[in-house]
This record gives structure tokens, C-alpha cells and sequence, in this order.
């Protein structure tokens, strides 16, 4: 039996629980299947499909973006940590427009055209995120080269306190809160990203008041960055090796 046929099959004989109801059409294979709900046509067709030996996992988009965001953030943590010196600087902006700016933000487009809301927003934001920081370090970066001073790398802040600064990263810090709440519904590791994300946000903001908060969202941040790394893989090998590491395995908190 071929592919194709066997997924006919499937599909009329209600191998999926499919009876009954208003019928929805695949325009490839002319297979006829009973609308309960989006959510329950697509987990079954995606289903039908692999059965069948189709390609495409549906979780192929999410692995990507969490390593541009993951490995883009560790290496700015490089000089937050001062593991490394200020001097790796132009290799964090490079990565940042490249991988975690305009990688992610692609990410983010295609999880949107795929219809998952949460993923296309947060890997967008966060995609839009980096190209803005990279943006704002090069600016820092010339008008420093053309005598121009510059206060914590933003044009015009004067002071000890960098208010604006602060309150740039205090908003981001606030838009993930709202990101980790939908998190609770959804697995361990999107838990840790989010949660630790929000207090990097929020301790950067603080660095401007006290230097040994901005040492301290380096390592959280740090820890942050692996923890979408970890996530990264622990969703490729549960797509192409059937493997479930811990963190996830869905949850529902609310």
C-alpha cells in the first residue's frame, strides 16, 4: 500500500477518532476528515502524515529560534560576566544582527505563518530586541571613535543613573512577565528561559543604581541563555529521536 493510500485509509476508517460532523478536505490527497476543532484536525493530520511517512516535524521552526536567542545572549554574557573583555564587543553585535536578531525574527515570522501565536510573538520580540541593541552599540561604538561622549551607550544620558536606561530594560523586564505567565501552560523548560529572562531584564535595570546587580543578571543571564540552548535540543531530539528529556513534558500551572 502506498503512502498516500494508506493515509486514505487511515483517515476514512477514523484510525484518529475522526466520525461524524461538518468535513474538512486535504487539496492533496482529497481526504475527508470530521471537524471537531483546528486543534484536534492538525494534531490528527499531522499524525496521518507521519504515519505515512510525510516530512516536515511540528516542531521544526522552535529548535532554531531558541538557539539564536540562547547562543546570541550567552555571548553578550561574556562581557557581563567579564569573562571576557569589552573587546569581544563587535562579535557580540555581529551575532546579534545575524543570528540572534535577524535569525530569530525569522523564526518568529515563520511560527506566525504556522499559526503558533506564543512562538511567533516571543521569538519576534526578542528577534527585534537584538537588532535594536545592536543598532544602539553601533552607534556607541562610532560616535565614541568620532570624540563623542557617550553615557553607558546611549546618546544624551548624563549622571550616575541612567534613567532611561533603566527604565528600557525595567520594560522588557515587564513585557516577559507577561510571556512567562503563558509559559505555565506549557512545559519546564520554557519555564526556566522566561523566568530567569524577566530577572536578567530586571537586574540590568538595577545595574544602573548598583554595579554588582549588572554582575549578577550576567551569570542569571548566563544560565538564561544555556537554559534555551538545553531546550533547543531537548526538542530536536524529541522530533527526530523520540527522546523526552526532563523539562518537557507539558504542564498546566493555571
Amino acid at each position: 500500500m502506498s503512502s498516500q493510500q494508506q493515509l486514505k485509509s487511515e483517515a476514512s476508517t477514523g484510525a484518529y477518532g475522526l466520525t461524524g460532523g461538518k468535513g474538512l478536505i486535504d487539496p492533496e490527497g482529497g481526504i475527508v476528515y470530521a471537524e471537531r476543532n483546528a486543534n484536534d484536525w492538525a494534531r490528527d493530520w499531522a499524525a496521518a502524515r507521519a504515519r505515512a511517512g510525510a516530512v516536515g516535524p511540528p516542531d521544526s521552526i522552535g529548535p532554531f529560534g531558541l538557539l539564536c536567542f540562547g547562543m546570541t545572549t550567552c555571548m553578550l554574557m561574556f562581557v557581563v560576566t567579564e569573562w571576557a573583555s569589552g573587546a569581544f564587543i563587535p562579535m557580540v553585535i555581529a551575532y546579534a544582527l545575524m543570528y540572534g536578531g535577524l535569525g530569530q525574527l525569522l523564526a518568529g515570522i515563520l511560527e506566525i505563518i504556522k499559526g503558533n501565536t506564543f512562538a511567533g510573538t516571543a521569538f519576534s520580540s526578542y528577534g527585534c530586541f537584538w537588532l535594536g541593541w545592536a543598532v544602539i552599540e553601533y552607534i556607541s561604538i562610532v560616535n565614541k571613535a568620532d570624540g563623542i561622549n557617550i553615557v553607558g551607550g546611549f546618546p544624551g544620558a548624563t549622571g550616575p543613573n541612567f534613567t532611561g536606561k533603566s527604565l528600557w530594560f525595567g520594560l522588557w523586564g515587564i513585557l516577559t512577565s507577561g510571556f512567562f505567565v503563558v509559559t505555565l501552560r506549557k512545559n519546564g523548560c520554557l519555564q526556566t528561559i522566561f523566568g530567569t529572562l524577566l530577572v536578567t531584564f530586571f537586574l540590568l535595570a538595577g545595574s544602573s543604581y548598583q554595579p554588582l546587580c549588572g554582575q549578577a543578571a550576567g551569570y542569571i543571564g548566563f544560565f538564561c541563555g544555556s537554559s534555551a540552548i538545553y531546550a533547543a535540543l531537548a526538542m530536536l531530539y524529541k522530533s527526530e529521536l523520540g527522546w523526552i528529556l526532563p523539562g518537557m513534558r507539558s504542564c498546566n500551572y493555571i
